[in-house]
């Protein structure tokens, strides 16, 4: 009975440590304003379904595409790179970012699809090891950068990242808060245990040039 116990509280306080580890550890790199984030040649989206449902719109989707705009307006990001699950001609992440970034005014050649990015590590290893990426900001929700950025900065990559509007308080949703919860413990368990890789590599596909001249601008923001 004790011991039972003991292990469901070792658990959930392993859980907690996880979650707010890496809140704590990736806050400094989050940035909400696109007046304020530094600027990087290159912006990663984070792949997710662009419907739910009946054919709902996933506000979660619009609010990426809308971020990644947004990046280019402000000349805060010359190239994309779209990265999310393509598993099937019927089901293709990728595509669907680039066609919406296309309409929102980004020129095409200035966006690289990844359809490999079937989880967040996967986006992350890829952007190093497929497109030659050390240095970039991640786009998603502000729950997801940071784990995004915890995942990639102890991959040894310089990264920041923009948050889109979350379209549901994360406070609010239980739903995403479980999940989350768990993705971020298999986060540190992918990193320190068990050494994950991406699932599938490729020959490279060097996107763009990373020999630019910009300055780093990945350090952590002021308060």
């Amino acid at each position: 009975m004790y011991s039972l116990l003991f292990l469901c509280l070792s658990g959930i306080a392993l859980l907690g440590f996880a979650y707010y580890w890496i809140d704590y550890s990736s806050r400094p790199f989050l940035y909400d304003d696109s007046r304020h984030i530094p600027h990087n040649r290159l912006a990663v989206v984070l792949g997710t379904a662009k419907y739910v449902g009946q054919n709902r719109i996933n506000l979660f989707y619009n609010t990426r595409i809308q971020a990644a705009a947004q990046l280019w307006q402000a000349g805060k990001a010359d190239y994309f790179i779209v990265s999310g699950a393509n598993p099937n001609k019927y089901y293709n992440e990728p595509a669907e970012m680039r066609r919406d970034l296309i309409a929102a005014g980004i020129p095409a050649d200035r966006i690289q699809p990844d359809y490999a990015g079937l989880r967040t590590l996967d986006s992350i290893l890829r952007a190093e090891k497929i497109f030659g990426n050390t240095r970039y900001t991640i786009i998603s929700q502000p729950f997801h950068n940071a784990r995004a950025v915890f995942l990639a900065r102890h991959s040894g990559h310089q990264v920041i990242a923009f948050n889109a509007r979350d379209p549901v308080s994360f406070k609010n949703s239980s739903k995403t808060r479980i999940r989350e919860i768990g993705a971020r413990f298999k986060a540190l368990l992918d990193l320190f245990i068990l050494n994950k890789e991406a699932r599938i590599y490729g020959e490279p596909i060097p996107f763009p040039n990373q020999n630019s001249h910009e300055s780093d601008n990945t350090l952590p923001k002021s308060h």
